[in-house]
């Protein structure tokens, strides 16, 4: 925890870490696709949504393996309805979002089929299914997911028209340092803003339900309003899509390793 005298300085960086990685991280995911000759909404749907997804990752597994489940899950849920209803609404208000519409409806379909997968874990309780085999059965389908988007993008590719752009992996790395300086920002911005909580009394029930569980979401939510700020739609879309298929598949699948279902 940080000392009070650190927390405002500390809030300046996070601030300015969020700001200049998530412009890099824009910029390298659509000169990446540009490069590869893939939709900007491909790089998006994974390596983005993948990273700014790593603090539900780190929150949820740890909670599963320390014994509790409710945070572990409620961090999953709630990630995911903030980044419906508050990342993507601040990100219309923007700017208007569009994309190609046969390629969100499908990624949207796979999300709706991860949700109602989400909410078939009562069901495997009463019928008796343990919880890792029911974690088994999320990463396996995650694994499908991206077996099935891989190849779909590499069907789709079109020949590279950016030679001038200069090498990949120049613009791979802009996507690696853009997630970590995110991530990097949004921790010190949320760790800040508890210490200053803390000062002025503010209870820890209000802290992490406030300050934490919005910050474990503030990766999506500047990335996606930046993208969408500057009219890159399938950026700001296909992280918000990317990162929810990839909560509930992925993280929840590991942490059901660990936790028994009728304690969810």
């Amino acid at each position: 925890m940080l000392s009070v005298e650190l927390a405002i300085p500390a809030a300046i960086l996070g601030i300015l870490f969020l700001y200049k990685s998530s412009d890099i991280l824009i910029e390298g995911t659509a000169k990446t696709a540009m490069k590869l000759g893939v939709s900007s909404l491909v790089i998006s749907l994974t390596l983005v949504a993948y990273g700014t997804s790593t603090p539900e990752l780190a929150i949820s597994a740890t909670a599963a393996v320390e014994g509790h489940p409710g945070i572990s899950l409620g961090n999953i849920i709630g990630s995911n309805i903030a980044n419906l209803l508050l990342i993507f609404g601040i990100g219309a208000l923007i700017r208007p979002m569009s994309v190609e519409r046969g390629i969100i409806r499908r990624e949207l379909l796979i999300m709706i089929g991860a949700t109602v997968l989400l909410f078939l874990i009562p069901l495997f309780e009463i019928v008796g299914v343990s919880s890792w085999v029911a974690g088994v059965i999320f990463l396996v389908c995650f694994a499908a997911y991206i077996f099935y988007f891989l190849r779909y993008a590499l069907k789709e590719r079109k020949p590279s028209q950016s030679e001038h752009l200069g090498k990949t992996q120049k613009y791979i790395l802009f996507i690696i340092g853009g997630i970590l300086g995110v991530i990097v920002g949004a921790w010190l911005l949320v760790e800040s803003s508890v210490s200053i909580a803390q000062f002025l009394g503010i209870p820890e029930l209000i802290i992490a339900l406030t300050m934490v569980s919005v910050g474990t979401s503030l990766p999506e939510l500047v990335v996606s309003s930046f993208a969408a700020y500057r009219k890159q739609s399938e950026i700001a879309i296909g992280n918000i899509i990317g990162s929810n298929i990839f909560n509930i598949l992925l993280i929840l699948g590991i942490a059901l390793l660990f936790m028994p279902l009728n304690a969810i």
